[in-house]
Parts: C-alpha cells; sequence; structure tokens
C-alpha cells in the first residue's frame, strides 16, 4: 500500500508539472525554422551588441555595454572580437587550438581544444569560463532547452524593431522572462533577445544582432590568431 501511494503521489506529481507547463506551437515552429536555417549555414558573419545590468557591492545599478563581431565556419573555425566597458578581448579558434587575447592588458594565451565549435564552446566555458558571445543560438537544442527550462512560452504576434517586422515570441520560467524578435523574412534570424533574472533585483540582459551574412567566403587565416608585437604569453589554470 505505501508503494502504491508513493507511486501515486509521484504520477500526481508528473501530472501536475505537465500541467503547469504552456508551450504555443506556432512559438515552437519559429523558434524550430530559425535553428534549422542556422543549423543548415556553412559559414556565417554577424554582429551584436549587449548591455548587461549589474550591482556593484553597495547595491547601485549599472550598465555595462558591448559590441560583438562574430564570424564561423563549421564545423570547427570561430572567432569574435569583443569591445565594451568590461574590457575589450577576442577568441581564434581554428580546429586545433583556442586562443584568448587581452586587448587591455596585452597578453595572451592557446590551448588545446575539442575538434568542433560547440564542444570547444562547452569544454573551454566549463574549465575556463570563457563566455562566448552569442553562442546559445547555434546549439541544435535550442529549442528543447527553452522547452525544458520555460513554463510558457508564447507568441505575440508582430513587432517592428528598427523599421523591421519580427516574430515576437515570450517565455517565463522560474528564475527569468525572455523576449525574443526573430526576422519574419525568409532567413528566420533572431533580431533582438532580452532576459530579465527575477531572483537577481529583475536585472535585465539585452543582445541585438545585426549585419547578418550568410554562407560568405571567409579566408580561413582570420581562425589564426598571431600575438601582436609585445605581447605577453600567460598560463591559466581551469576551475577547480
Amino acid at each position: 500500500m505505501k508503494k502504491f501511494l508513493t507511486l501515486l503521489s509521484l504520477f500526481t506529481f508528473l501530472v501536475s508539472q505537465a500541467q503547469t507547463k504552456s508551450i504555443d506551437s506556432t512559438a515552437i515552429y519559429i523558434l524550430d525554422k530559425m535553428a534549422d536555417i542556422i543549423g543548415s549555414l556553412e559559414s556565417v558573419k554577424f554582429n551584436i551588441s549587449t548591455a548587461a545590468d549589474k550591482l556593484d557591492e553597495d547595491g547601485n545599478l549599472s550598465t555595462y555595454y558591448a559590441k560583438s563581431s562574430i564570424a564561423m565556419t563549421g564545423p570547427n573555425k570561430f572567432t569574435s572580437t569583443t569591445k565594451g566597458d568590461s574590457g575589450n578581448y577576442g577568441y581564434w579558434y581554428n580546429g586545433e587550438y583556442v586562443s584568448y587575447y587581452s586587448l587591455d592588458e596585452n597578453n595572451y594565451v592557446t590551448l588545446e581544444a575539442p575538434e568542433t565549435i560547440l564542444t570547444m564552446i562547452d569544454s573551454m566555458h566549463m574549465a575556463f569560463d570563457f563566455k562566448f558571445p552569442a553562442a546559445d543560438f547555434f546549439y541544435p537544442s535550442f529549442t528543447d532547452d527553452l522547452i525544458e527550462e520555460f513554463n510558457t512560452i508564447a507568441y505575440k504576434g508582430q513587432r517592428s524593431i528598427d523599421g523591421e517586422t519580427c516574430f515576437y515570441i515570450t517565455a517565463t520560467g522560474e528564475y527569468k522572462y525572455i523576449q525574443l524578435w526573430i526576422s519574419s523574412n525568409a532567413t528566420v534570424l533572431p533580431k533582438r533577445l532580452i532576459i530579465i533574472y527575477k531572483n537577481e533585483g529583475h536585472l535585465q540582459f539585452e543582445t541585438s544582432f545585426s549585419n547578418w551574412e550568410l554562407n560568405p567566403n571567409i579566408p580561413e587565416a582570420i581562425y589564426n590568431f598571431t600575438p601582436p608585437p609585445h605581447a605577453s604569453l600567460i598560463s591559466i589554470l581551469a576551475k577547480s
């Protein structure tokens, strides 16, 4: 009897969890279409602008702005450069090694890396807390990850950003809200993302995408890092 009650409680919990989900099929169709198009690209270049809220040790709010330029050639070439209030730096990955260079300190580190972009991003983030701009959008599991993390995903119609008509999608989860604008033209590419963190004073992170170039011919040389004059080679320790 006790075992039966335990199973019944588990079933009731699972049903309750399922009932709290509200996933809009139109939103999922748009998200899947975006992911399919991104996943089909052999190469891509684009720019992003970000605005990130942070609290200092006294609880005062500041917003940090940055601009990044990104280029990728699948499956194993990536580079990005970022200039902003939190620092100026870049990453170069050529399928064998990834290099991080700080323009502010004129130092760099070069590390052996896995053989694909996504495995490199995962391993470098886990080991060294490297953060690669806009990386989430390039995972094949993007839509599934949203469904898992958020209780509500809804398509809210079309909205205009910078004169461009976009699909507007919102999602609500236990810890954050997101708003996502996706171009309504044939490319169906992300235009803007806003994340609001519930448990962190509703701090906001915003990313805007621009200047998409799909399947451009990118010279492989740009993925190889060449240290600038007088740059210092440093070593870093993996997170314990």
